[in-house]
């Protein structure tokens, strides 16, 4: 006499398993292609990037850091404020 086997969970696991892995599989592809705003067509950033962050302002955080000397950051800088105008 065939029963359910393994007491029922023959039947449970036939039916959780598959749901598992089709939600594996959804997670795994949204995570390929992270979400955009709609109104403006950019990437979501995630919490604790800047992305409102100025060329002027990334500019001075260089300068600050040492990665420019003064006439790089001058030179750098009138440009900036050239295109903007």
């Amino acid at each position: 006499m065939m029963g359910l086997g393994f007491g029922g969970l023959g039947l449970l696991s036939m039916l959780v398993v598959p749901v598992l892995l089709i939600g594996l599989a959804v997670w795994f592809i949204a995570s390929l292609f992270p979400r955009t705003a709609s109104t403006t067509g950019r990437p979501l950033f995630r919490e604790g990037t800047a992305s409102t962050e100025s060329a002027l302002d990334i500019l001075q955080k260089r300068y600050a850091r040492g990665e420019l000397t003064q006439s790089e950051y001058e030179t750098m800088r009138r440009d900036l404020l050239n295109d903007t105008v």
